[in-house]
């Protein structure tokens, strides 16, 4: 892997390097591989990439590929001839040396500019690939006769399966079904229709939202548990908690009970099944909820009392129109004192968004379910803007949703 004989020795006499790689490992690397290569433009930032032009590990086209759908604006490529694998144990590395100090040296020596993303719903490839998922089929080409299978497909489960059926019935990004994903007990007609709904439960894209529910639980925690110890109030506002019970879960595990904690939703259906939850809980002596849209700035604004926690959960990623999350963000914005915490999810990649587009309908009267995806630096600028610095974040093992926590400044 390389033509530095004192390198070569270092790694064979190295007891800590283990030769064989489990099967496992190389296949996630190959996925992981793969969408970095096709999400490339998701990248914005200042971009060097070093070839190996003799490196026989690694294959150079998905490498090209990369650079070339990398989305940054300032990017350089340099196929080093000769070289290895290991390009920066190369023994001629001082050539790949000077090309990166050159290229640290100058972005330095420059401002800073990082891509304007505000209006990545209007141009922008996240906006293409949205585009090119709502439009139309030929019905009668090879596609269109599969997705029209699948759609068939998912029609005659609802037949069997109690997931399946909550979803074609009230749409796949309701609160109801979201609430279903959440209990994950999987019911249906006979062992046949639990069979079905237990594989329906198992998508990944549900798998990631019960681990996303996770992420939120522990996010609220820490942040009730840090206006606490700032000596703040704890008055807790969920702009759009469907049913509620993400939020209501982990009012239950926080270490600190919140003062009060608003719960909101539009849909009358969400309503009624929260305050039912909260009676069932037995936590109406604090817990209250409310309808109203989470796109009404001036409401939110309004909100009394100013929230010191807010909380938006799987909201924003089903809109594409970045002037309605600037609203909203803005209207929590506006509620908040300095030192107040948000916490927000968003969903930069999904593996299913086809299967979702071309299968599934949404909540808005049965409408296909097109999802525009949102780079996590889209989904940060918008909060920024609204004036929130951002203090960390989490996301699950397949990269598909984000949860993260902002201070009000």
């Amino acid at each position: 892997m390389t033509h530095d004989p004192e390198r070569i020795a270092s790694f064979e006499a190295d007891p800590l390097i283990t030769r064989p790689i489990a099967s496992n490992i190389l296949l996630q690397l190959y996925e992981a591989a793969a969408r970095v290569v096709g999400d490339a433009r998701a990248i914005t930032v200042p971009t060097q990439l070093l070839i190996s032009g003799s490196d026989w590990v690694v294959r150079h086209a998905p490498q090209h590929r990369f650079y070339e759908n990398l989305g940054s604006r300032i990017k350089e490529r340099h196929v080093l001839a000769g070289f290895y694998h290991d390009t920066l144990g190369e023994r001629d590395r001082a050539i790949a040396l000077a090309e990166i100090r050159r290229f640290i040296d100058a972005r330095f020596a420059e401002p800073r500019t990082p891509a304007d993303l505000s209006t990545a719903h209007i141009q922008g490839y996240t906006k293409d690939e949205a585009d090119r998922l709502a439009s139309p089929l030929d019905a009668a080409s090879p596609r269109g006769i599969y997705w029209a299978l699948s759609r068939l497909n998912i029609r005659l489960g609802a037949l069997v399966s109690e997931g399946i059926r909550t979803g074609v019935k009230t749409g796949f990004d309701s609160g109801s079904t979201l609430d279903y994903v959440y209990e994950n007990k999987p019911r249906g007609l006979g062992p046949g229709g639990r069979m079905i709904d237990k594989v329906f439960l198992e998508a990944i894209g549900w798998r990631g939202i019960r681990q996303r529910k996770l992420h939120l639980q522990e996010l609220i925690d820490r942040a009730l548990q840090r206006l606490k110890a700032a000596g703040r109030s704890t008055h807790m506002l969920d702009i759009a908690a469907g049913h509620g019970r993400y939020v209501l879960d982990a009012i239950e595990m926080a270490a600190v009970r919140p003062d009060s904690a608003r719960l909101q939703d539009y849909s009358p259906i969400n309503v009624d099944a929260g305050r039912n939850s909260i009676a069932a809980r037995g936590l109406g002596d604090f817990v209250s909820f409310r309808q109203q849209d989470a796109f009404d700035g001036e409401g939110l604004a309004a909100i009394t009392p100013a929230p010191d926690l807010a909380i938006v959960s799987g909201l924003y990623e089903l809109f594409s129109d970045n002037a309605m999350i600037t609203a909203s963000l803005d209207g929590i914005a506006r509620a908040m004192r300095p030192g107040g915490l948000l916490v927000y999810t968003n969903q930069p990649w999904h593996p299913q968004l086809g299967m979702i587009a071309r299968a599934l309908t949404s909540h808005r009267g049965g409408e296909a379910w097109v999802m525009r995806r949102r780079t996590q630096e889209e989904m940060d600028q918008l909060v920024a803007a609204a004036g929130f610095r951002k203090i960390e974040q989490r996301i699950d093992q397949w990269g598909i949703f984000t949860v993260s926590l902002a201070e009000r400044i």
